[in-house]
């Protein structure tokens, strides 16, 4: 059954039981945020504040002459059917539209052991890849890091912007667990 069968089912149930259905309500106009809609809030205490929120770290990674790639922390599971996955990337990044141009990537899921190198895919201009043992995940061939938790091959759904940030939405095309046992975590500013 589709959504809207399962929607159209959903509503008669609700009829059959007497429950009047809640009207949905009209999509929001779709503009810019103007500066005097801004909450007068300080970066560095928005920042303080939400790093209190403990994230996995994952390193995204696209195909290319060279290999693309980004440690990311802002990664989600986002649908089961269809399988997708979302990530957040700045839109200043210089790897950003070579993933984009490859038009797929792979989530690594780093281990507790993995800090070091969630270093060196955190650096910009850096050679990301020198020394990092890597294979082609299955699909796209994007390089999936040797020693992470789990993999994710994607390939690029929809993209959607996000105040000074980009929404990345993959759909899921393969994916696996990996050796490690324990997640890399971030909270407030540092590796735990």
């Amino acid at each position: 059954m589709g959504q809207a069968g399962t929607a159209e089912a959903a509503v008669r149930y609700l009829r059959s039981t007497g429950a009047r259905p809640v009207e949905a309500l009209p999509r929001p106009e779709l503009r810019c945020v103007r500066e005097d809609e801004r909450a007068p809030l300080d970066p560095a205490e928005f920042r303080r504040v939400l790093g209190n929120f403990a994230t996995g770290v994952t390193v995204i990674t696209a195909p290319g002459t060279p290999p693309a790639g980004f440690a990311c922390q802002s990664f989600s599971s986002l649908s089961l059917d269809p399988p997708l996955v979302a990530f957040m990337v700045g839109r200043t990044s210089g790897t950003w539209p070579r993933i984009a141009q490859a038009g797929v990537f792979c989530v690594n899921v780093l281990s507790a052991e993995q800090g070091e190198l969630c270093r060196a895919f955190a650096v910009s201009g850096a050679d990301k890849f020198a020394g990092v043992r890597h294979e082609p995940s299955p699909v796209s061939g994007s390089p999936r890091l040797a020693g992470t938790l789990a993999w994710i091959d994607c390939t690029i759904h929809a993209v959607h912007t996000g105040g000074d940030h980009l929404i990345v939405v993959g759909r899921v095309d393969a994916l696996g667990a990996g050796e490690g046992e324990l997640p890399l975590l971030f909270h407030q500013g540092r590796f735990i």
